[in-house]
Parts: structure tokens; sequence; C-alpha cells
């Protein structure tokens, strides 16, 4: 005597909650993952505002004046000298050796012009300064 239908009792079933969790999982994967693609090493400073800035993302020297007048290469404190001597020896390595100079907006504009031009006598020849963007 036979209570139940075989059949009945063998349907296979889809279990859709350990996709969710693998869905969700990569999803959050990838965007922390390009959080860090965008992100540039740098050292917080209140940059100047342009509407016509433009994004470059390569980048050989990344340099950040800050307001106290200390110097950062990408994220590392460097004293002017060191940061000199590295510019200009890369800068006979390769000729499309660019700098971007990223200084704090309260900061004194002679001290800015006063870099670029040590930047220029140690041989280095293209500079990049950088704003953030005004555009909505």
């Amino acid at each position: 005597m036979r209570l139940r239908d075989r059949r009945a009792a063998c349907k296979p079933e889809v279990n859709i909650i350990p996709m969710i969790d693998i869905m969700f999982f990569l999803l959050v994967f990838f965007m922390m993952s390009t959080l860090y693609m965008v992100n540039i090493k740098t050292v917080d400073v209140n940059l100047p505002q342009a509407q016509h800035a433009e994004t470059q993302m390569k980048v050989t020297y990344l340099v950040t004046m800050k307001a106290d007048g200390s110097l950062w290469l990408e994220d590392q404190p460097i004293a002017e000298g060191e940061l000199l001597r590295r510019a200009a020896a890369e800068q006979r390595r390769n000729p499309r050796f660019a700098v971007v100079v990223r200084a704090d907006q309260g900061m004194d504009y002679g001290m800015v012009i006063g870099f670029l031009d040590k930047m220029k006598g140690a041989g280095v020849t293209r500079f990049a300064l950088a704003a953030e963007s005004g555009r909505s």
C-alpha cells in the first residue's frame, strides 16, 4: 500500500538564496576594487577649483605642496633636495617624464613658482598643476 506519489517527492528545486549571496558578494567586491583603481595615493589638500579641469591617470610624479611648505611625493613626505635629485634622474632616463603639482589652495603663489623654477633648473620640462573639477 503506497501513501505518497514518488514523482511528487522527487521534484527538482532551484535554491536561489546561495546565488543571491554570491551576486551580492561579487557586487561588493567589484565596487571596492574600482575604488582602489581610481583613487591615486596622495595627501589630502584643499585644491582650487577649475571649470575645465581634466583627470590624467598616467602620472609619473605626483607632488603635493601643503600650506605649511612640506612636500610629499605621492603619499610619502620628501625633502626638496631629494625630490629634485630623483626628478632629474628620472628626466634623464625618460624624456616624456612629467610632474603634476598639487598645491594647497591657501598656499603662497610665489612658493609654487619657486618650486617649479627649481624643477626646471633640475632639467624637468613637463609640468601640470592639479585642480578639482568645478563641474556639477
